[in-house]
């Protein structure tokens, strides 16, 4: 008979997949009082180091939009989760593809940025969720983002009609958004310059993101991007929340790539797409009982 434990943190472990950020070591979020229903998220610092500097000219990257003026894009997020205890059936716990139009209006900065994003009429292919979405148009978000394009914290405020599938599908969308985006290096920069981003992901477990950037191309303010992710744990044995025990990460791979073009006078990606997946064994430390995952999920973006 399968380990109780590993059934009981089943749930726990397909959060995993997702690379959520976590508010805390525990894997909760941060809420608010009941009438904002607001919900934040801070994000961990982003560490950058120069590889190669690229060609000449080079110059700083800083992000630098202008407050007041609204950018239109379109982010479209999903996430395929197939997961197996022991000998019973697969489970299928992926979330639908989710496409949400976005308005973002920039403050200035001091220093950070402070972005709000005003969530359009969403869609989904999966008729239930798409039902869901329909409540939650007129949803707010919001985001620090550093000079250099470092998103420092989250926040997410559902319409008061938002019912928990749309909310829970949103946020998984923003949570991944945020770990596939672009810090430039405090360092001058030309075409062909290859860095990398360090930044821990708590997801349930703590898990280390080793981002390799190139760019590719600079055409006026607009900078295309190469990106290269993977993700290991800090530690081989996960000690599951609310002292649930322990699980042994037997296997852990995760890695991925894609593009992205951004604009340094708008704060949020115009084009692009980058793709993470990978396999994943937990076993039960008293019993011979294993849990395998395999994940993928993407996250696209595109200009209005």
């Amino acid at each position: 008979m399968f380990s109780k434990r590993v059934a009981q943190v089943a749930a726990v472990v397909s959060a995993v997949a997702l690379a959520a950020a976590c508010s805390s070591d525990d894997g909760s979020l941060s809420a608010s009082p009941e009438t904002t229903k607001e919900t934040t998220v801070p994000i961990s610092a982003v560490t950058t180091s120069v590889v190669d500097a690229g060609a000449e000219p080079r110059s700083r990257m800083t992000f630098a939009p202008p407050p007041g003026a609204p950018q239109q894009v379109v982010m479209t997020s999903r996430s395929d989760i197939f997961q197996q205890i022991a000998d019973q059936p697969q489970q299928n716990l992926s979330t639908p593809e989710v496409t949400m139009p976005l308005t973002a209006v920039s403050s200035s900065p001091d220093p950070a940025l402070s972005v709000e994003l005003t969530l359009g009429a969403m869609t989904s292919s999966d008729s239930r969720l798409q039902d869901s979405l329909a409540s939650s148009e007129g949803s707010k978000a919001g985001l620090s983002i550093q000079p250099n394009g470092a998103i420092t914290a989250l926040r997410i405020t559902p319409a008061a009609d938002s019912e928990d599938i749309a909310r829970s599908a949103i946020e998984q969308a923003f949570y991944q958004a945020v770990y596939r985006g672009i810090a430039f290096p405090d360092a001058e920069i030309g075409v062909g310059a290859v860095w990398t981003m360090q930044q821990q992901v708590m997801s349930g477990m703590a898990l280390r993101q080793v981002t390799t950037a190139t760019l590719r191309e600079v055409a006026g303010n607009r900078l295309t991007v190469d990106v290269s992710i993977t993700q290991e744990p800090e530690a081989r044995v996960w000690h599951l929340p609310a002292d649930a025990g322990t699980l042994n990460i037997d296997t852990f791979v995760m890695s991925g790539s894609g593009t992205l073009v951004v604009d340094l006078e708008a704060p949020l990606p115009v084009d692009g797409s980058v793709t993470v997946g990978g396999e994943q064994t937990y076993s039960d430390p008293n019993s011979t009982t294993r849990l395998r995952q395999a994940t993928t999920n993407t996250v696209r973006w595109s200009g209005q």
